[in-house]
């Protein structure tokens, strides 16, 4: 590959990193808190504002399940070899809200997972940099965190070190369910502050 190559490879990268993402199902925050890396570096880096290292390359190709090549554009249509059907858990339709507008520190977010219709399966999991602690407002949550198992309902908490493998899933066919979810990229914990009461 020729130096003119690689720097069409590297001004294409942007818009190919946005398509890996959307096929993926992940929005940029999903993206951020799966792999530590910032909301505003993964903007800069899909508007060609920022051309990525190999570092964050890599982290990328990984969460997306895409090859470098692919990525840089260096595999031909037929030399691509279509994904063969995955009979694994598919991507669940996810809403994300944030309640938080600044990067960086800790950052909030409301997420609803629909309701599938069928019993689920095991969630995904994924383990980063950071801490994490979310409410379930509604429904049913499963939460899988390492060799454990939770089902969490209305009202209950939970918070963990995200170096955990850990994911999520809607444990109810029947309809959706609602959480919180407080996530401090850098370890960041939430204090808790007791009043004491009056005698």
């Amino acid at each position: 590959m020729t130096d003119d190559d690689i720097a069409r490879a590297l001004a294409a990268m942007g818009p190919r990193l946005r398509a890996a993402r959307e096929r993926h199902g992940a929005s940029l925050t999903d993206v951020s808190r799966a792999t530590g890396i910032s909301l505003s570096t993964l903007s800069r880096i899909e508007n060609g504002r920022r051309k990525p290292n190999l570092e964050l390359l890599l982290l990328l190709a990984k969460q997306y399940g895409v090859s470098l090549d692919k990525l840089a554009g260096t595999v031909s249509a037929t030399a691509e070899k279509p994904p063969s059907p995955s009979p694994q858990r598919p991507v669940e339709d996810k809403a994300v809200l944030p309640l938080t507008r600044y990067v960086g520190g800790l950052h909030a977010h409301k997420h609803v997972l629909p309701a599938t219709g069928k019993q689920p399966l095991r969630p995904r999991q994924v383990s980063h940099e950071g801490y994490e602690w979310l409410c379930v407002l509604s429904g049913r949550l499963w939460l899988a965190l390492g060799d454990h198992d939770l089902v969490l309902t209305a009202g209950e908490v939970a918070e963990f070190d995200t170096r955990t493998p850990h994911g999520v899933a809607n444990a109810s066919p029947g309809g959706p369910v609602e959480y919180l979810i407080m996530f401090g990229p850098q370890g960041e914990r939430l204090r808790l502050r007791v009043h004491p009461t009056a005698d």
